[in-house]
């Protein structure tokens, strides 16, 4: 690596250079070739000549945006590597279709050839690193670059023993506080990074978006929760609950990129506690306290003794079933609220409701998808893409609310919450009596207790599997068991004062790690185009801004009821869509209806046989369907039983293995896209 950490000498580097075509970088180059001495200057032009004629022969873009120029030639005094950054990435014809913008020069005397093939798979191995090509995209100065190099260099030094991929803070250490205790190690060297790192535009748009996106079914459950429970937890506790628990889970948690949220099921379980309450004769709140205390006490065992573990257990064939069916809800939920509106169509002025509440929410929904693929566009310049695919969603929800605004005379459900001032919802005292149920019922709470405990344990924990998914290419680390430990923490306090419980919201959670990611565009095999995640910018300071809206919320009831229902629902459609993007298990199904000879060369394509790709896919549908018809049925005693269908999932996986051969399911079912998935180096 010495050669390329000489290739970041001063000397060596050219940083966005405004050409548009290969001559004029071949130009520039070589002059400043000339410049540092290292070609004369009435030799010059053979030098350029001879890199034209090469790139003439084949292409020298070898993928992932990079090119590898090289010529040998008496004219060229010594060897040398030349890095030269592009303003403007310029279309190579690499394999993977992605334009070029990084290009090493390897230039030598006829002698140096042999010596550079070791630095030509010294670029290609270190252009592969995503994090790398990221580091060096934004870099200002050649101090940049060697810090990428030696950071590149300090990552790839740690052993497969040290960090298993996709395991890291899943191990049982056999000891007390074990894993929380490496967790908290783990996370503090970049606790303040965390924070540096969310001073950047793109965490704007970010807040913006996930402040509504949040907000929007806190609303939504307060209202139902409100039902369930005869007001004694309703929407005002709703919205206290999620600005506390975001703010302090922003501020403590393992994994701050984490939203956290109100469930279904949860909601299932605190109605049934409710209807429970009524038919024993016993008060609610005092009742439901005790429960969310058995629940705080459970978690923290769990956060002590590294139950965590027991995710290594969970794989690729669980993550995308559970992210498919809270996608699929999402949808659903803004499907069955537009299709409400059409309901009962008497009068005219119902008509133009139900009309203009459907054009509101589908243009939220097409101006937030155009926008955020507008980074893939050729218009524009790039940093206006980039602009306008950050802040996609917040101008397709302002650009709607303003239409519905200028459209006042057609009537449109809006925003609902309390305006009557800071109080509970029924004006209840904020801290609930525990003296006030019966001693049998502080005891018989362990049961309930339990079960909301392992069904926040397993929400939480799928979805922090889900976001540090290492297609997320997330270098903070992880932290399973502190985030056990705070949600247990958030949980008991909760519990004293009558709010909601909460865990890992999936869809938001998702979202708001891709509405701080930095996208690529590659073709694979085949040609078919995919997109992945190349960085992502971690901090916690978005969490924050975002719950601190939502607390603001409270002052800003007034305002926020003109934003109409209609266009949340449209963020609803879209976050539902946008959460589809990765999970392998929809493209999977989407083979069912493709024509077989036009499949995309995918790595489980090439590496299973088609019989085994879609019975596998078909498995997964069946469970996926079994959940779907839980979470929706009415029956409380069948719905509460989700958490328990959701663990059987583990055996059915494990059932698998004796049904198909273990390279077909380790081709479906590996943790992350293997490298050769988008990896075409000609080295």
């Amino acid at each position: 690596m010495q050669v390329l950490r000489d290739c970041f000498h001063p000397d060596n580097v050219l940083l966005d250079v405004p050409a548009h075509d290969l001559p004029t970088v071949f130009r520039v180059a070589v002059q400043h070739l000339v410049d540092t001495g290292r070609v004369d200057e009435d030799r010059a032009a053979d030098v350029q000549t001879a890199l034209l004629r090469r790139e003439a022969e084949a292409s020298t873009a070898i993928g992932h945006a990079v090119a590898v120029p090289h010529v040998y030639l008496p004219a060229i005094k010594e060897a040398a590597v030349l890095y030269v950054r592009l303003e403007h990435p310029i279309n190579l014809g690499a394999p993977d279709g992605v334009p070029t913008q990084h290009l090493f020069f390897l230039l030598g005397p006829p002698d140096a050839t042999s010596a550079h093939l070791d630095t030509l798979a010294s670029v290609a191995r270190l252009m592969a690193d995503d994090e790398f090509r990221y580091e060096v995209g934004k870099a200002r100065t050649t101090d940049d670059l060697a810090g990428s190099l030696e950071g590149y260099l300090q990552r790839t030094t740690i052993t497969a023993e040290e960090e298993p991929p996709g395991a890291v803070g899943l191990e049982w250490t056999g000891r007390p506080a074990g894993g929380l205790i490496q967790d908290i190690a783990r996370k503090a060297p970049w606790y303040a990074r965390d924070f540096i790192n969310g001073l950047n535009p793109k965490c704007i748009g970010s807040t913006v978006f996930l402040f509504f996106a949040c907000l929007a079914p806190a609303l939504t459950f307060g209202g139902l929760l409100a039902g369930g429970t005869g007001d004694q937890i309703g929407t005002v506790e709703m919205i206290v609950a999620t600005a506390a628990s975001g703010l302090i889970y922003a501020l403590l948690g393992g994994q701050p990129l984490i939203i956290l949220g109100f469930t279904g099921p949860v909601l299932v379980v605190t109605v049934k506690l409710h209807e429970l309450c009524q038919a024993w004769d016993v008060e609610f709140l005092p009742t439901y306290g005790w429960v969310g205390l058995w629940t705080a006490g459970f978690l923290l065992l769990m956060s002590l003794l590294d139950a965590s573990f027991l995710m290594r257990f969970f794989t690729r064939f669980t993550d995308e079933i559970f992210s498919a069916l809270m996608s699929l809800i999402f949808i659903q939920y803004a499907l069955q609220k537009l299709a409400a509106e059409f309901q009962g169509l008497e009068a005219n002025e119902h008509h133009d409701t139900a009309l203009l509440s459907l054009l509101l929410a589908l243009g939220t929904f097409y101006i937030a998808m155009s926008l955020s693929g507008l980074r893939r566009s050729d218009y524009l310049l790039p940093w206006m893409r980039e602009f306008l695919a950050d802040f996609g969603p917040m101008i397709a929800l302002a650009s709607m609310a303003l239409v519905a605004f200028w459209m006042d005379e057609v009537f449109l459900d809006s925003l609902k919450a309390p305006a009557d001032g800071f109080g509970t919802t029924n004006g209840r005292d904020w801290l609930v009596d525990l003296t006030a149920a019966p001693g049998w019922v502080r005891w018989a709470a362990a049961g309930p207790g339990l079960l909301v405990a392992v069904l926040i344990f397993l929400v939480q924990n799928i979805t922090a599997r889900l976001v540090n998914s290492p297609d997320h290419k997330l270098r903070h680390g992880h932290g399973y068991h502190l985030d056990l430990g705070v949600l247990a923490i958030v949980t008991a306090v909760f519990s004293l004062f009558g709010l909601p419980w909460f865990a890992a919201a999936t869809v938001r959670s998702l979202n708001h790690v891709r509405s701080l990611a930095t996208f690529e565009e590659v073709a694979r095999r085949g040609g078919s185009p995919h997109e992945r995640i190349i960085h992502v910018r971690e901090n916690r300071v978005t969490g924050i801004a975002i719950h601190l809206l939502i607390a603001l919320s409270l002052l800003l009831l007034p305002w926020l009821q003109y934003v109409p229902l209609a266009v949340l629902y449209g963020v609803f459609l879209f976050m539902g869509v946008v959460s589809m993007a990765g999970n392998q298990f929809f493209e999977r199904v989407s083979l069912w209806v493709k024509d077989p000879d036009l499949y995309p060369m995918t790595h489980y394509i090439r590496r299973a046989p088609i019989w085994v790709i879609h019975s596998f896919t078909g498995v997964q549908f069946v469970c996926l369907g079994v959940l779907w018809v839980i979470n929706l049925n009415k029956n409380p005693a069948i719905s509460i039983l989700f958490p328990v269908f959701i663990a059987l999932l583990v055996p059915v996986r494990f059932a698998l293995n004796r049904v198909y051969r273990r390279p077909h399911l380790e081709a479906l079912d590996a943790a992350e896209e293997p490298e050769d998935e988008t990896t075409h180096w000609a080295a």
